[in-house]
């Protein structure tokens, strides 16, 4: 918990009748015609879509500039952004090209300046000024003490979610502006009992945090937007304060912030720049329709196109610009990425027999461009999900490889991953009380020194010779000691302990993974996670990892190895990595060589966007954000077989790359090799991709 600390300087004063002086700018002669003209737009609501490396940031930058020389005070104009780190790297642009402190600007993101109005306004919503924000940890804490409040007997059945997901449903719920109940449902469908009382413990977190002065990430928003409503007098003193709004990746914001910023920017001009292409976040809120009804919102709205692309070489500029025409066009705003840098070779697409053959390949190449003098750090290996580039991991810590993760810890480190793997490893090794303490203590009640008197009981249990540890864990010794919230979880923990023990005897690595991971941690995982389906997908990733070994024990050395390699290394400053991304992190960032993996049906588009139930189209745009992330060379790679718990099954190539002309990529066979080969047809085979698999290299040489 934290308090918001008041500015020092009163930015929402009066501002000052005279705008500082600017410098002398030649806008026309430092911007291209495309950004020119956005710059200098009238003062009318206007609407910059800026394709992928159009120079957007330099856009707004010059249009807040222009702004200032034509008297604007640097007071009246409000600059949205959606991080901290975006907001002050374009206010301190402006201050290098203008002269004009940053201070003097009211820049941030939607969070941080809704928590300065709460400070001014609050009080007309039971506010009181000197709230408190909570953070994620306090605001789980402190809904979970009101569900337990509430509802004692809750969290003591299994089936009902923890505090951390429900708050989940009730974040989305207030961010995309409807019932929780609505949210919950698509989450929890026909569990009525549970809806209602989800309904009710969201009504009552409100209602203590009002109580005790305490505000959460989304009452900065939900609130604010309740003043503009409500409160005539701040809605007119806002309105007023600021003559121009800009608001930046405006494709990202969901529907509580548009109506913020139609509120604010009601009497005066604003400015929306985004790019509907690159909208890929609606799972977490954004919401598309906002950037595509810009112009229905707002009457007299002009539309800019930034399409002069400065990132990446003609080539791959021809394949991304396919990927926008095969877009749905009643969903998207028509554009074309114009090249400005020199031809390069034709992006590759590379079938590989399996994501091991996949990640060798990556890799040779990656060497390849090492030893011709390409710094680690110029390359990126990107992915749909995390668990596409575990094979990948595993190779570059064998080969001592520098890597760097842009999407958060290595795949072996992540909790639910260790989590897992503690289970398999106790059942291996009994004195193993580490992983004993892992799993153990992930139970409600339990913690370091109840697991130590359990494990210690059931060790005095076996020393009669009758039983297993594992056998005397379920003794009424043991069972006297296990706190009662933590009973029928320690039943089912024991009962998955004994069938992995089973069949850690008789049947393969595999067998066990997929045992272990349909045990008790199943539930658990379910439960605890509101993103509970991806930690899954990563789990049954170990399975086709299993099946590699021929025993557990050689399977868990290795993990071990591999952990242990990945969490102790430490990049040293000016050391050159390896950068593995998932394309949601990679957004905004931008390298000389790209290799996009897992390009095949299931995995890029996912299962889930196959199956219907989430959206191709953001599917396609985010393939559109993978590819524009390269620069010089583009590498879209795919394996056409998978283990799939344990049982080989064929891949389709992803049917994205179908959608692209086959004159703007070239194809690359590695069955046999790496190096060149014959020619082949480049028509469709019956496997549904294309026609490389007898053969080598097709086309230039590499």
């Amino acid at each position: 918990m934290y308090d918001y600390e008041d500015e020092e300087e009163d930015i929402f004063g009066t501002p000052p009748a005279v705008s500082s002086s600017v410098p002398s700018i030649d806008f026309e002669k430092e911007l291209n015609q495309d950004q020119f003209s956005a710059v200098t737009a009238p003062d009318c609501p206007a609407l910059v879509l800026a394709g992928a490396g159009s120079g957007k940031t330099r856009t707004l930058t010059y249009r807040v500039a222009y702004l200032l020389s034509k008297g604007v005070s640097p007071e009246a104009i409000l600059l949205l952004t959606f991080t901290n780190k975006a907001s002050k790297q374009m206010l301190s642009r402006v201050e290098e090209l203008t002269g004009i402190a940053s201070q003097r600007f009211l820049g941030g993101t939607f969070h941080h300046v809704g928590g300065q109005v709460l400070r001014l306004f609050g009080d007309s919503i039971s506010l009181p000024r000197n709230f408190t924000i909570l953070d994620d940890g306090d605001s789980d804490s402190l809904l979970n003490e009101i569900i337990r409040d509430l509802d004692p007997d809750f969290f003591k059945t299994k089936e009902n979610p923890k505090a951390k997901p429900i708050k989940g449903i009730i974040s989305f719920a207030r961010n995309i502006m409807t019932d929780v109940n609505q949210v919950a449902k698509g989450r929890y469908p026909g569990n009525a009992d549970l809806l209602s009382k989800i309904e009710n413990f969201a009504s009552f977190y409100q209602k203590i945090k009002l109580q005790r002065g305490l505000a959460d990430y989304d009452d900065l928003l939900v609130y604010w937007l309740e003043i503009l409503e409500n409160n005539d007098e701040a809605a007119t003193y806002y309105q007023n304060r600021f003559s121009h709004v800009l608001v930046d990746e405006y494709q990202d914001v969901n529907c509580l912030q548009a109506k913020i910023v139609d509120k604010i920017a009601y009497k005066h001009q604003i400015m929306a720049v985004g790019d509907d292409a690159q909208c890929i976040y609606t799972w977490r809120g954004a919401d598309l329709d906002q950037i595509l009804s810009f112009p229905d919102r707002h009457p007299g709205t002009k539309i800019f196109k930034i399409e002069t692309n400065y990132r990446s070489s003609p080539e791959i500029l021809k394949l991304a610009n396919d990927i926008l025409k095969s877009r749905a066009t009643e969903g998207s705003f028509s554009k074309e990425l114009k090249p400005s840098r020199p031809h390069q070779d034709l992006p590759l697409v590379v079938p590989t027999m399996d994501a091991y053959q996949q990640a060798d390949f990556v890799l040779s190449k990656v060497q390849s461009l090492y030893d011709s003098g390409v710094h680690y750090d110029d390359i990126a290996i990107l992915y749909r999900a995390h668990f596409h580039a575990m094979e990948l991991q595993v190779e570059l810590s064998r080969r001592g490889v520098p890597f760097v993760i842009t999407s958060g810890m290595r795949f072996f480190e992540q909790a639910h991953v260790k989590d897992l793997v503690a289970q398999l490893r106790f059942v291996a090794n009994p004195k193993d009380l580490t992983a004993f303490f892992r799993f153990a203590c992930l139970l409600p009640k339990v913690g370091e020194k109840t697991a130590a008197k359990i494990i210690g009981i059931a060790e005095k249990y076996t020393l009669s010779g009758q039983c297993s540890l594992i056998e005397a864990l379920e003794s009424k010794e043991v069972w006297a000691k296990v706190p009662k919230d933590a009973k029928e979880d320690w039943k089912e923990l024991v009962e998955t302990l004994k069938n992995i023990a089973i069949l850690t005897a008789t049947a393969s690595p595999a067998q066990v993974v997929e045992g272990a991971i349909g045990g008790w941690y199943q539930d658990y995982l379910r439960s605890t996670y509101e993103n509970w389906p991806r930690r899954e997908e990563d789990l049954e990733s170990l399975i086709d990892f299993a099946t590699k070994y021929e025993n557990l024990a050689e399977m868990l050395s290795q993990l071990v190895l591999l952990s242990s390699e990945s969490g102790d290394r430490v990049v040293r400053q000016g050391e050159h990595c390896l950068r593995l991304s998932t394309i949601h992190q990679s957004k905004g960032l931008e390298f000389q060589h790209v290799f996009v993996i897992g390009l095949s049906d299931g995995l890029f588009p996912s299962k889930r966007a196959i199956d219907g139930e989430s959206d191709m189209e953001e599917e396609k745009r985010l393939f559109y954000v993978a590819t524009t992330r390269a620069e010089k060379s583009l590498h879209l790679v795919f394996p056409m077989l998978s283990n799939q718990k344990g049982s080989p099954v064929r891949l389709m190539q992803s049917r994205f790359l179908k959608d692209i002309d086959d004159s703007r990529y070239d194809l690359l066979n590695v069955h046999s090799s790496f190096g060149p080969g014959r020619a082949s047809n480049r028509g469709w085979n019956q496997y549904g991709s294309k026609n490389t698999y007898g053969g080598g290299y097709l086309g230039r040489s590499y």
